[in-house]
């Protein structure tokens, strides 16, 4: 069994766990800790590969000064593509230090959708793991503005450039973050993603406030749960390094290995959304006993609203008073905070206001909402909130208030105790798995095949998933579909986690007098 991760300095958990700003914390932690563990791979079946934060910092450096080397600019677009590895996460980080800006590719998309994405965020460059080549070879003639495709893992194909040949030096790179730092695409109501902007990274005393309120020590160690082109699982992760912690990096979720790495590493925290830990509790007890869950501190819960039957399941074989839950998003980041000592008292509570970030709920005609139990569209305001969607910027100001207020429409109530629920959301986001689901989007692509007249789509409950795609078909007249049809076109353009999971006919679908589709009726009749 490998040994635990530890600190190779002597720090107090006492001392203060946020540190002052640096220009580079990446490289001030490789100062002050080189020989401490910033960095784990260990997958089942292979070696186990880990780097100190000055090897780590040195392999950042590497790239960051293979982007400049390549002629990109501040400001500039750089994708990057695969499942969680060191490659990945330092990729995320040379980005930073080349002051471009990072910009993850889900790796579960389609042909179709990847190239929207690389289109619309104009990268001139992704970063991909070998298991990707194909992929990107394949749409390249339809990525023009892709300059170079870098190749880690593995052989690049022809047209395409193999990591050892990109890297430039280890010397810190001499010139420093601009522009914006991230982009992360989050799917629209219109049917296409949208990129995510912030041009900062945040108040560094929101997130020393944060970080105080969650209790991290210096000795902390984070475990993935999720990939990292996931805002949740990477951002946690970016505090984890900003704090100094080693990160265990799982290249992809498997229940039992989850537990086997906690055990192994000590693993303290982490960020999760429902689906995950639903696995992880749901295996057999006698594979849950082979492990010890003892050294968890520190589980947030978000993504999704977690059932209060799962974390029932959770505090028997976690810490009890590891549950975090926190309501946030792409957008907006962590919002509020519901503490482990209100997890079981509060069901369905997201909890109260994050430290420094503002909460209002108004009503549809602008006013205030304060009264317990009454309903509200949920507004935040900090400095966490992100600067603007890439291409779309009527979108954002659509969703903005002056005086600093955004929103990503959600509808919530506070008791009287102050505690916040969602108890509806406004554009009809699906949550399943975690994963952030748009129907107007399914609903485009069906409508792109020519036997299905009208189609709409919602989300409807799932013990496995919380949610999961319903689609309702309206035939054309004359033509011939059934469900398996429905699916396999509906495969040909989506990816695999926005495929409906059950299809139903009707010859109909209820609508307003302006035509907008009831999906409220449809949600009574399915569900």
């Amino acid at each position: 069994m490998a040994s635990r991760a530890t600190s190779a300095t002597a720090t107090s958990a006492s001392e203060p766990s946020a540190p002052e700003p640096v220009a580079d914390y990446l490289a001030a932690h490789a100062d002050a800790a080189p020989n401490k563990l910033a960095v784990i791979d260990d997958r089942p079946g292979q070696p186990q590969r880990q780097q100190t934060f000055a090897e780590f910092n040195a392999c950042v450096n590497q790239l960051a000064n293979g982007l400049i080397n390549s002629g990109i600019n501040p400001g500039q677009k750089v994708m990057w593509l695969g499942q969680n590895s060191i490659e990945v996460w330092a990729f995320v980080h040379a980005a930073r230090k080349a002051g471009t800006v990072s910009v993850p590719l889900n790796y579960r998309l389609s042909d179709t959708e990847s190239i929207y994405v690389i289109n619309n965020s104009d990268s001139v460059l992704v970063f991909a793991d070998a298991e990707f080549a194909q992929l990107l070879e394949r749409i390249r003639p339809e990525t023009p503005d892709v300059a170079n495709v870098v190749i880690f893992g593995g052989d690049p194909l022809a047209d395409q450039t193999s990591i050892d040949s990109f890297l430039g030096s280890g010397d810190e790179p001499t010139r420093g973050q601009a522009g914006a730092a991230t982009m992360i695409y989050t799917s629209g109501t219109t049917g296409n993603p949208k990129g995510a902007v912030r041009d900062r990274t945040g108040s560094v005393d929101q997130l020393r406030a944060l970080v105080g309120a969650f209790k991290y020590t210096p000795d902390d160690v984070y475990i993935t749960c999720g990939p990292l082109y996931h805002s949740g699982p990477g951002g946690f992760a970016a505090i984890a390094h900003t704090l100094g912690h080693t990160v265990v990096l799982q290249h992809k979720f498997e229940a039992e290995d989850w537990l086997r790495l906690i055990d192994t590493y000590g693993c303290t925290s982490t960020f999760s959304a429902p689906t995950p830990i639903r696995m992880v509790v749901n295996l057999a007890a006698e594979i849950k006993a082979k492990y010890s869950t003892k050294s968890m501190r520190v589980m947030v819960a978000n993504a999704a609203p977690w059932p209060f039957a799962l974390k029932e399941a959770y505090v028997k074989d976690f810490p009890p008073q590891s549950l975090w839950e926190v309501y946030g998003s792409t957008e907006m980041g962590v919002n509020t905070l519901l503490a482990p000592e209100d997890q079981l008292r509060k069901p369905g509570s997201c909890g109260k206001p994050a430290p420094l970030v503002d909460i209002a709920l108004f009503d549809p005609d602008g006013n205030e909402v304060t009264e317990p139990g009454a309903q509200g569209e949920l507004f935040v305001r900090a400095t966490s909130v992100f600067d603007t969607y890439y291409k779309a910027e009527e979108k954002y100001a659509a969703d903005h208030k002056d005086g600093g207020w955004h929103t990503v429409g959600d509808i919530a109530y506070r008791d009287d105790e102050g505690f916040l629920f969602i108890c509806d959301r406004k554009t009809d986001m699906i949550i399943s798995g975690g994963m952030n689901i748009y129907p107007a989007e399914i609903e485009a692509a069906l409508e792109l095949h020519e036997a299905i007249f009208e189609a709409a789509v919602i989300g409807v409950p799932s013990e496995q998933w919380g949610e999961a795609v319903l689609a309702v078909v309206v035939v054309a007249d004359g033509a011939s579909v059934d469900a398996a049809g429905v699916e396999a076109h509906a495969r040909e353009h989506l990816a695999s986690y926005k495929l409906p999971r059950r299809v139903e006919f009707v010859d109909e679908i209820p609508k307003t007098g302006s035509n907008k589709i009831l999906k409220r009726d449809l949600r009574k009749r399915f569900s």
